[in-house]
């Protein structure tokens, strides 16, 4: 029991169900949300260079798809934000295609209390079209938590994914954890690895073939406050995964007072 319960840390991103809307934006949260008065424009770009080659239950293939996503976030107070998601897909033949949207309202513990960890909670709903997800209609609720120990980073977000709409409702809520930890090489550039998965409902564990597993080495850009740039290669290690995945984050904040980004 121990075993299977051990085997499920990797990507939810690459379900060709419930969860298919994932490969189009890979990341692990930190628990820090947008400052206050301040919009994040971020974008999301991802592909696939093996994944799977035909169409299933319905759902388009994966292989050799772009994905682009344009995430906006704002910052209402220094506890509170708000983001929407675009999701798009750039198929080999079939051109560019709008995938669905999503809203994600956040809530984080201010840093003012002076915890010893970063701590928040953050809740995604959305659409997505049914030649992408057998399951149409999705929320997700997702802790954040993280460290900072010197040089170090560590992340962890334990979420829990449902179907609204499509196949899956019947499973409830499945666990799809995802983790990260990173080493500041110098003040600009970090280091790391990332973990996605997805294991299916903790009361009825899928079978290892059927969960998601990936792990992505990434590169991490603190060249500016303003900015942020993420690069990874993710390798899937189940049957059921995607096995190679390109992805990067460029993201840009933009504040409309005269305050500086902190």
């Amino acid at each position: 029991m121990l075993r299977r319960l051990l085997m499920p840390l990797a990507p939810l991103l690459l379900l060709p169900a419930v969860y298919a809307q994932d490969n189009y934006e890979i990341q692990v949260y930190s628990s820090d949300t947008v400052p206050a008065k301040m919009t994040m424009f971020e974008l999301h770009s991802n592909f696939t260079i093996e994944g799977s080659t035909t169409v299933e239950d319905g759902v388009l293939p994966s292989n050799h798809a772009e994905h682009e996503t344009l995430e906006v976030t704002h910052g209402f107070t220094n506890w509170f934000e708000t983001g929407f998601y675009v999701f798009s897909s750039i198929q080999p033949d079939g051109g560019w295609m709008w995938v669905g949207d999503h809203i994600r309202p956040r809530f984080a513990i201010p840093e003012s209390w002076h915890w010893p960890i970063g701590l928040s909670l953050s809740q995604e709903i959305g659409y997505v079209q049914r030649k992408f997800a057998t399951d149409t209609w999705t929320w997700e609720i997702r802790p954040i938590i993280d460290k900072k120990l010197g040089r170090w980073y560590l992340a962890g977000n334990p979420a829990f994914e449902r179907s609204l709409h499509g196949e899956s409702v019947h499973r409830g809520f499945q666990f799809a954890p995802a983790f990260k930890v990173s080493y500041d090489f110098t003040p600009k550039i970090a280091g790391g690895l990332e973990y996605y998965g997805s294991i299916g409902p903790l009361n009825d564990i899928d079978p290892p073939s059927q969960q998601q597993h990936q792990f992505f080495p990434v590169i991490d850009l603190n060249v500016s406050p303003n900015w942020e740039f993420n690069f990874g290669v993710g390798i899937g290690i189940t049957g059921s995964t995607d096995h190679l995945i390109v992805k990067c984050i460029v993201g840009r904040r933009f504040s409309w007072t005269h305050d500086k980004v902190p």
